[in-house]
């Protein structure tokens, strides 16, 4: 029985017209032969299975044949090449740097650089792998390598250029080998398959040149694979069959489904697909892949970025006129979000349907309630999440503060475009909303929050939406702050109109405003109110903004008699200002609650 070889040793290329995808680089090589114009290092870098040590190996031939031919190819019939041939060259040498990486193998190495060809000219040395060598090992070489004998040349092939020292790459003339491409790799296999006798379709070998990803080797590998399995005639069928290759007519149907809106269908087809054995990211990676190739074959200045068969690339032409561009678009968008997000999830079947009842609903017309499509814009779930206030309660603070949820406008408006204290003058609102009556039983609505923030203190406390209670005047007046206003506040509402007003502060008054949140007004005497601050300075500060301060008040609690007193905290009054942290071990302390909050939304104190 004759000894089997495996195709990508039997068919490998001999000679540079043979090889493969790399026509550049290879009429770069016979012309550099041609003209005797060599250098004394090389480097050839690129994908496995291109052709690498194979044009290594060819031009190490080339170099040392005794009778070349006129466009820089060997002969094949002098000594140097049939020595070469046979294996029995002491003129080419080749080392695998991954097992021959260190300092000693490289000494050995430079040992021989000083012995003079025999036969030939020159002493061609191929390092295979060559990122592999150790740090030492490079820098043992790197003197050599500048400046190597004169018959002696160096040829360095790697697959991972960026591993090797810039030192290295700077000595060396460099060529970076391409990936095969689909249309070179089904071409190669073709006359492969009628060197070998073997029957084959077209799309089988595209499917095999897919699966190969740039590497002919891969591909011939493939190929060797695929003919046992087939018994001498590659169909596509035993071909997807024998590389477990999801059937791309499933894409087909999948996109011809979701084009028409049948998310039964296409749900009865994944799981078809699925139950075969086929990961849904793999489905969605594939479907992906299919959507990019039909969008390619809508225009034809993009037409030939397909890598396909013939045969494929009109399939992919009939189905991208039944697909509107914006479709295609949002179909990719789908389905790379769903990409990102598939490792992370925990289900992941129902992410791979969700994903495709939304691709096959891009194209249905809105029909409302009932339609099954996501709807545009969701509506806020934390609406009225705010505690309701007791009747009672309700109407007090009502009264005192009077807020409303600002519209979406409004949310974009600055802490400088509304109401600030200044120690120039009382500020006036500046709003020319309508008055509108609240009820005792109303209460204040935040948006998309639960509870209170600064924000939504900030949004609560501006003017220009406050409530005026029936028969009193306009917020707008300027004089609102000085009106027959007798209305009660409590402490709480106090607390709240101080923060507000801090929070409303210009940016110039910043340092203020901080020293002023630690503040704690306190009424003494209705409606008189009292602030202790804990030195001179602050006290000094306060008293050039003193009468806006108590304007601000008069207006937000509806009283006009409310007066501001000032003094400078004694010693035992003194109390030191609590961190955040400090704070938070006294919320915690005194409602354990928070703790185990703490634990089960895993958040951090920052």
């Amino acid at each position: 029985m004759e000894e089997y070889i495996v195709s990508a040793r039997k068919y490998r290329p001999t000679s540079f017209d043979t090889v493969v995808g790399q026509q550049a680089l290879t009429t770069t090589l016979k012309n550099a032969v041609k003209s005797g114009k060599l250098a004394h290092a090389y480097l050839f870098c690129g994908p496995r299975g291109v052709g690498k040590t194979t044009c290594a190996r060819i031009f190490a031939k080339a170099i040392n044949c005794l009778t070349p031919t006129p466009d820089g190819e060997a002969c094949g019939q002098c000594e140097s090449c049939q020595a070469f041939n046979e294996q029995r060259s002491f003129n080419i040498f080749e080392l695998d740097a991954a097992s021959n990486n260190s300092v000693e193998h490289i000494k050995t190495l430079m040992e021989q650089t000083r012995i003079p060809p025999q036969v030939g000219k020159y002493k061609v040395f191929i390092i295979d792998e060559v990122h592999m060598l150790s740090t030492a090992a490079f820098n043992a070489f790197l003197k050599t390598l500048e400046e190597p004998p004169a018959h002696v040349i160096f040829i360095l092939a790697t697959t991972e250029k960026h591993k090797i020292l810039p030192t290295i790459l700077s000595r060396c003339q460099i060529y970076d080998f391409e990936r095969m491409t689909v249309r070179n790799t089904i071409d190669h296999l073709k006359s492969v398959a009628d060197k070998e006798g073997i029957a084959y379709e077209e799309e089988a070998l595209a499917v095999i040149a897919e699966k190969a990803d740039g590497g002919m080797r891969d591909a011939l590998s493939i190929f060797d694979q695929a003919a046992s399995f087939c018994q001498g005639n590659i169909t596509y069928q035993k071909v997807i069959e024998d590389l477990n290759v999801l059937d791309s007519e499933n894409y087909f149907q999948l996109v011809d489904l979701a084009v028409q809106n049948k998310v039964a269908e296409a749900m009865v087809l994944l799981n078809g697909i699925i139950a075969k054995g086929f990961d849904g990211g793999l489905l969605i990676g594939g479907l992906a892949k299919h959507v990019r190739n039909v969008l390619m074959a809508r225009d034809p200045q993009t037409l030939p970025l397909l890598e396909v068969s013939d045969q494929q690339r009109e399939r992919y032409q009939q189905q991208a006129q039944k697909c509107p561009i914006p479709f295609l678009y949002k179909a990719l968008q789908l389905m790379n979000q769903c990409d990102i997000n598939y490792r992370q999830s925990s289900n992941k079947r129902l992410l791979v349907e969700l994903t495709i009842i939304e691709i096959a609903q891009i194209t249905q017309p809105d029909e409302g309630a009932g339609s099954g499509r996501r709807p545009r814009r969701l509506k806020s779930l934390f609406k009225y999440l705010t505690p309701q206030a007791q009747p009672k309660q309700a109407a007090q603070q009502v009264a005192a503060a009077k807020p409303v949820v600002s519209t979406p406008s409004d949310t974009t408006d600055t802490a400088d475009s509304a109401t600030t204290v200044t120690a120039d003058a009382p500020q006036t609102p500046a709003s020319t909303a309508q008055p509108t009556t609240y009820s005792a039983t109303a209460r204040p609505q935040l948006k998309s929050s639960v509870g209170f923030s600064w924000n939504n203190l900030r949004q609560m406390a501006k003017p220009k939406k406050m409530h005026i209670i029936p028969g009193t005047l306009d917020a707008n007046d300027p004089n609102a702050a000085t009106k027959d206003e007798e209305q009660a506040f409590s402490q709480q509402d106090l607390e709240l109109q101080w923060m507000s007003m801090c929070n409303r502060m210009p940016q110039r008054l910043s340092g203020v405003a901080t020293r002023m949140k630690n503040m704690n007004p306190v009424i003494t005497d209705f409606p008189a109110v009292e602030v202790v601050v804990e030195n001179q300075l602050a006290l000094e500060q306060l008293e050039e903004i003193k009468g806006s301060i108590v304007n601000t008040l008069k207006l937000y609690l509806h009283n006009k008699s409310i007066t501001l007193s000032l003094r400078v905290a004694e010693h035992h009054e003194q109390v030191r200002i609590l961190t955040r942290r400090e704070q938070y071990e006294l919320m915690e302390k005194a409602n354990p609650s928070i703790a185990k909050l703490r634990e089960l939304l895993s958040l951090e104190l920052a």
